[in-house]
This record gives C-alpha cells, structure tokens and sequence, in this order.
C-alpha cells in the first residue's frame, strides 16, 4: 500500500521540555491506526506537528508534503476532529459556508451527516457554535471532518460526548469509509473501535511503545 504520512526522528519541543523523543512512524493507504496511552503521553502533540500546527525537528511529509510550508495542500486531504472544540463564534450557518468554500462541497453535504448523527442541525443554522451543547458540537465537527471525503482521518476521541446512538452512527459510517485512507483515531476507549482497527500504536512519555498490527 502507499505511504501517506513518513515520520523520522520526530522531535517536539516546548520550552526546554522535550515532549515527543524522536519518533519513527509511517502510515500507509488503508491504515486504520488506534492511537492510545495516557493523558501526557504525546497523542494530541502528534496529530498537532501532522497537521502543520507545531513547529517540530526531524523529518515529516503528509502525502509528500511538509505540514508547516505546504499546510493548505496538505489540509485539502484531511479531515481533523479535534479532542476540544474551538470557541468559534461563528454561527452553524457560517460554519457550513465556510467548509463549503474551501472544499468545494455543496454545505447540504454537512447537513445529511449532521443529521445522519441524530444533529438537527436546520434549527440551529442562526446560533453561534460555541452556543451549542456538548455533543451537538461533536457532531458538527464530525460532519465537517468527513464532508470532503478526505484522505487522512486525524481524530482526537471523535465519539466524546457523543449519545450512544451517534457513536454507533459514526463508527458505522468509519467502517465504510473510502478504503484508501489513513485513518487515526486516538481514544481511551479500544474496545469500542476495535473493529475498525488494523494497527494499534500505544505512547507514553513521547515515545511509541508499542506498535502492533492486527490480524
């Protein structure tokens, strides 16, 4: 399968604090990656220097691209859940357009997967999305992540505050998404995406401690 992401000797720094220890990782087309380990182990850090949000030393291409000089190309391919959603004052309606303009995707498309996870999200398009619950935000978020159909899924506990039924929703529509893609999803939760994964990567203190793939 061909490689997407190609990770060497990846160093992060905050301060004089060393937070990720030279990591070696390459993910490849059909990678479907549990990312787990403690709070502090460097997950959110990881899926942060892969998306160009972090400066970082070492080696690092997303889809034959570097995060920090080519973020735009590289943003055109993934669809990210963050594990906090932003305090965007944005309105649902804004959000939608803005996601629409950038992809290239019709908003309708945002609004059948917001649906689709139980969101009515036609009655709340006028209300600014730090307005929103918990869980209606997650969704949003979710649906705007996979409005693109993009290649890389990065996702930092997706199903968090989520009903039980939108998780059984969003796990079903993981199990069917587009085979060529790199999916990543950290959680403390593996049993409940253990049938959606092939590979599990487990960190602590900045380092992978283990890296297993699955029958």
């Amino acid at each position: 399968m061909s490689e997407v992401i190609k990770i060497e000797n990846l160093v992060k720094s905050f301060g004089p604090t060393e937070i990720l220890h030279g990591l070696n990782l390459t993910f490849s087309a059909g990678d479907r990656v549990a990312l787990i380990g403690r709070n502090g182990a460097g997950k959110t850090t990881l899926i942060r220097c892969i998306i160009g949000l972090y400066t970082y030393e070492g080696f690092l291409r997303v889809l034959g691209h570097n995060p920090r000089t080519d973020r735009t190309e590289i943003l055109k391919q993934v669809g990210f859940v963050p594990q906090l959603p932003p305090p965007l004052k944005m309105t649902v309606a804004e959000l939608m357009e803005f996601f629409s303009e950038i992809y290239g995707v019709d908003k309708q498309i945002y609004i059948d997967l917001a649906e689709k996870l139980n969101l009515d999200v036609r009655n709340h398009l006028n209300k600014p999305f730090l307005k929103l619950s918990g869980g209606m935000k997650q969704k949003l978020l979710v649906s705007l992540a996979l409005g693109h159909k993009p290649q890389i899924l990065l996702m930092d506990e997706p199903a968090a505050n989520l009903d039980p039924d939108a998780r059984v929703i969003l796990f079903d529509i993981l199990k069917n998404y587009r085979e060529d893609s790199v999916m990543l999803i950290s959680s403390h939760r593996t049993d409940e995406i253990r049938h959606l994964i092939n590979r599990v990567i487990e960190m602590d203190l900045g380092n992978v401690t283990v890296d297993k793939r699955l029958n």
